[in-house]
């Protein structure tokens, strides 16, 4: 099991605009989603509807996402804020 354990400690996770970037991919799959709906019955003909449907998923977890990133930004400002840092001391 030694040779699993890590000889040196993982890097700080990168930040960037997180918001945007899950937004933004919500986006996408949300218009390929209205750009497929037109052709659905080409689609069903060929048993490929799981491709308008994996859209439309993507689509609604983006949904979830943006919530879950505005709600972690926003905590993350709050707790910058009031200089908190969840961070243990070494």
């Amino acid at each position: 099991m030694a040779k699993w354990t890590p000889k040196h400690e993982a890097p700080e996770p990168l930040e960037g605009p997180v918001v945007a970037t899950i937004t933004g991919g919500t986006i996408i799959w949300f218009v390929l989603f209205l750009a497929q709906v037109p052709f659905y019955a080409w689609f069903a003909d060929r048993d490929l509807t799981w491709w308008v449907w994996t859209c439309l998923a993507g689509a609604g977890l983006g949904l979830i996402g943006i919530w879950y990133v505005r709600r972690r930004d926003a905590a993350l400002k709050r707790a910058a804020a009031t200089g908190e840092d969840d961070r243990p001391a070494s």
